[in-house]
């Protein structure tokens, strides 16, 4: 009987997962950010990525990632203008995809290298906003400065606000959704090796939800 029972209400199981599936895959509309609550947003790690590019011989564009990273965004929706982030990367996060793994780290040699992040001295790259200019109705420009390898030196980031949810599906919290990127020269914080094989100019590209804190 039991296995009768189970046989019968199979396709009642398969019509309900067809239906929560099919309730996953639509978006529901997204709030206007007047509509958000203000106060503290925090970084969802697990939908955050900090990715960065530097010339090589000329030749390419190597990318390579930071996997660990915290922020915190306090936002005034009436007034954005008025809200503040801060930012840590943690340079012994590196991730480069390099192949040959057996023969040397070269992930730990970037991260905790002295001519490079050195990181067992400097476990931490710090953003600090300390002004945001609106460019447009979902873009602006986070000002503020960088601290990396003992030096803390200005660095702007470009923004653009992608949307909201009062209630982020399947969290049911109230979350924001921007993309940033940046450019700067890497000598200006010291870590100048093998510029210019290895071009000073170094693109950034970031990619963050943040959640509102309970």
């Amino acid at each position: 009987m039991k296995r009768l029972a189970i046989i019968l209400s199979l396709p009642v199981l398969i019509a309900w997962g067809v239906h929560a599936q099919a309730q996953i895959m639509t978006l529901p509309p997204m709030t206007p950010l007047a509509q958000m609550p203000s106060g503290e947003y925090r970084l969802d790690k697990t939908h955050a990525s900090v990715t960065w590019k530097v010339g090589h011989l000329g030749l390419s564009r190597y990318t390579a990632r930071f996997s660990k990273m915290d922020a915190t965004l306090v936002i005034d929706v009436k007034n954005p203008a008025k809200s503040e982030l801060t930012a840590i990367v943690y340079p012994n996060s590196i991730a480069t995809d390099f192949p040959f793994v057996s023969e040397t780290d070269f992930d730990q040699v970037l991260a905790t290298g002295k001519e490079w992040f050195n990181a067992d001295r400097y476990p931490e790259i710090r953003f600090s906003s300390k002004r945001i200019e609106i460019t447009g109705s979902n873009t602006g420009k986070v000002h503020g400065e960088l601290t990396m390898l003992g030096k803390t030196r200005p660095l702007s980031l470009n923004v653009k606000f992608n949307g909201a949810y009062q209630k982020k599906l399947l969290t049911n919290v109230p979350a924001l959704g921007f993309s940033a990127s940046a450019t700067l020269k890497r000598s200006e914080w010291g870590l100048s090796a093998f510029v210019p094989v290895v071009s000073d100019e170094v693109e950034i590209a970031i990619e963050a939800e943040f959640d509102k804190a309970p």
